[in-house]
């Protein structure tokens, strides 16, 4: 069931930005750094998440919502499309053209993040990758972009550096691979910048990062649209 809320626009006020399937918080934090004030939504209850929030159901509440903020980010769950999911033989719902319906009618610029697994249904994606911001995880994560938003692909460095098997322990001069039912979660919060989460929240998190950069480019065109009106 939606919450409504009431948001009001105030002259020199922070940007808002509107944070779908928000989960953890690992996108917000990069948002906030880049200078947003940050909404998080997500139907289950997030005690974890580090800004305000509204539990709802994601694609209801921007439908009823979405114009009243700045910019929208949305990370759909993306176990429809991951490799271990299938290969379990476990069913998800795909919410990627139902979120990207309902960013389309809000009106406002947005992005749609998700895993390699959805890139066949993604429009013109960016690929951010740790290596990108100089972690020691490769997370390989693609970014749709909509309401006359745009990023720039940033170049991929070489994956030079061995990357530790699924689930286990990360060997000296390796990258950690933080998915499933990794191990070491106090060296996946340095390395992906979320000291707060817990297991299950950085298994699924982009690195703030990853948010600070596109957050970044999000102000430039926030700015750039305000000065041409």
């Amino acid at each position: 069931m939606t919450h409504p809320i009431r948001i009001r626009r105030v002259r020199g006020r922070r940007p808002r930005l509107l944070d779908l399937f928000c989960c953890q918080g690992g996108a917000a934090k990069g948002y906030d750094d880049a200078g947003f004030d940050v909404t998080g939504v997500d139907k289950d209850p997030q005690p974890r998440y580090p800004y305000r929030f509204v539990q709802a159901d994601a694609i209801a509440f921007v439908r009823e919502h979405g114009g009243a903020f700045d910019f929208i980010h949305a990370s759909p769950p993306c176990q429809h499309d991951t490799d271990c999911q299938r290969i379990q033989g476990n069913t998800h719902p795909d919410l990627i053209a139902p979120t990207r319906t309902a960013l389309e009618c809000t009106g406002r610029p947005w992005v749609m993040e998700n895993v390699g697994g959805a890139v066949p249904k993604l429009r013109d994606p960016v690929m951010l990758c740790g290596a990108m911001f100089a972690l020691a995880t490769y997370r390989h994560r693609f970014f749709e972009t909509g309401g006359g938003f745009t990023l720039p692909q940033p170049c991929h460095p070489s994956h030079t550096v061995p990357q530790a098997k699924m689930g286990r322990p990360v060997p000296p001069g390796h990258y950690g691979q933080y998915v499933g039912n990794f191990s070491g979660v106090d060296l996946a919060r340095q390395v992906m910048g979320v000291p707060w989460m817990n297991r299950d929240g950085i298994r699924e998190c982009i690195p703030p990062a990853y948010a600070r950069w596109t957050g970044t480019h999000a102000r430039y065109s926030l700015r750039a649209k305000a000065v041409a009106a």
